[in-house]
């Protein structure tokens, strides 16, 4: 009994572990799924609209009410010199007008004339207002329209961010599965020279085979095991590159495992995965890129900053206007004929500083039109080259294709001949190797073809679902 206990303890263990063994296949979309919803770099992509949305939130605060308060009081020698309150409420609006309500009660044996109040206080309510430099556009609306366009500015950048990641970790899984394809050729045909070797030594055993033969198959053999070593460790250190990408929810790094693979079968959705399966250049859009969009909004920011120094060109006018009262509660306390008013105005008399700060407004807005029109251009030409480099590697891909075809054909006729005594192992092994180089190539092309898919969801900015 306990024989067949052990017996099926050993059968669980061993299907354990050929289970834990059992390769599973990692396809682009879910490594794209991946990377898209935990990797660091996208999260801190994320941060830039917080911060836009912040700004916008700092920038509405110069709108909000205000309320300050003043007091001051000296007493010396057992004499009130003076005890002097001061309260104001403000209502900053859009344009350059400000309500306020105020408060004023003062006294004090060497007080200010001036200051002097009824017994119960000074009501104050009234207006200030910039009526040329700042009633149209001042600095507090200027910000508010900026952040505004930053919110919006950001967002195209942090779809940007996002892409470019994405760009990085596809090259990242394209040049692993290249890797895996190569050191697949090579262990394919790591089995064919070990048989090629062993037939050879048992045909030299039985004095079939010259000794030169199995000499040949032996340095055949190494050479098959040094190239699936070279390609081992590529595939190794691709593996590493591609695990820079995978992170947890909780930004734990996550190492690549041995029994992951990737799909070979990428070709067959690799324009679904990157969702330009549909891309027409006809029907592109270059003012609907995200980096144009991001320009745009910059030059109607600097738009607003070119406004805003023009205004400053104009005096300065501020006037203010408050009704007095002693009895606020009455309604008719508040008359014309108590009143304090003022006005300021200000007119620097060459006005350098503001038409040096509006010359430079100029310069930045027309600045970031010519790089408007500059990345207008590059990006349509690198579309339009993308696409071109795409139908030629199609074209490339048939030639490649044919050419495999055609060497696995000659390969196999030659092992007829080598095993019918016609032909040589040299001649046998010379055919082999046009043909693994020949799929190595086949192999490259693909990922140039791979390359130029990702440049094409770059250059033209697609969005990949979660």
């Amino acid at each position: 009994m306990k024989k067949y206990l052990l017996i099926l303890f050993l059968l669980i263990l061993n299907q354990l572990s050929a289970q834990e063994k059992v390769e599973s296949v990692m396809t682009l979309s879910e490594y794209l799924g991946y990377v898209k919803a935990y990797h660091p770099i996208v999260k801190q992509a994320n941060l830039v609209i917080n911060e836009s949305e912040a700004k916008l939130l700092k920038a509405r605060g110069a709108f909000d009410p205000k309320i300050e308060v003043d007091f001051d009081k000296k007493q010396f020698k057992e004499k009130e010199y003076y005890n002097k309150l001061n309260g104001t409420f403000k209502i900053p609006t859009y344009y350059g007008l400000e309500f306020k309500a105020n408060f004023e009660n003062n006294d004090g044996l060497f007080l200010n004339p001036e200051a002097n109040v009824p017994t119960d206080g000074l009501y104050a309510a009234g207006v200030s207002a910039s009526l040329l430099n700042g009633l149209l556009t001042n600095k507090r609306m200027a910000s508010l329209k900026r952040a505004k366009f930053f919110v919006n500015q950001a967002k195209e950048d942090q779809q940007i961010l996002v892409n470019n990641i994405l760009y990085d970790a596809s090259l990242s899984y394209f040049k692993w599965l290249m890797y895996y394809k190569e050191k697949e050729v090579y262990q394919n045909f790591l089995q064919n020279a070990e048989f090629r070797f062993k037939s050879t030594k048992r045909a030299f055993m039985e004095g079939d085979k010259p000794a030169i033969d199995t000499l040949e198959a032996g340095i055949n053999l190494n050479n098959r095991k040094l190239n699936l070593e070279k390609a081992r460790i590529k595939l190794v250190k691709a593996s590493l590159e591609l695990s820079n990408f995978l992170w947890l929810n909780d930004n734990t790094p996550v190492e690549l495992q041995d029994n992951i693979i990737p799909d070979v079968a990428t070709l067959n959705n690799v324009d679904t995965t990157l969702n330009i399966a549909l891309f027409n250049n006809a029907d592109f859009d270059i003012e609907n890129h995200p980096k144009i969009k991001s320009l745009e909004f910059k030059i109607k920011s600097l738009n607003i900053d070119r406004k805003l120094k023009m205004n400053n060109l104009l005096p300065k006018l501020d006037v203010q206007y408050n009704f007095l009262t002693q009895t606020p509660r009455q309604g008719n306390s508040f008359n014309v004929d108590n009143f304090k008013a003022g006005i300021n105005f200000k007119l620097p008399l060459f006005l350098r500083k503001e038409r040096g700060d509006l010359k430079l407004a100029k310069i930045k807005l027309q600045d970031a039109k010519f790089e408007n029109e500059a990345t207008k251009v590059t990006i349509k030409n690198k579309v339009n080259a993308t696409q071109q480099e795409i139908a030629s590697f199609q074209i490339q891909n048939n030639y490649i294709t044919s050419i495999v075809d055609d060497y696995g054909v000659l390969l196999k006729a030659e092992e007829r001949k080598f095993f019918l005594g016609e032909s040589s192992l040299f001649l046998v092994n010379y055919r082999e190797a046009k043909l693994i180089e020949t799929k190595i190539k086949a192999i490259e092309l693909e990922n140039k073809f791979f390359t130029s898919k990702a440049d094409l969801f770059k250059a033209a900015v697609f969005t990949i679902a979660n």
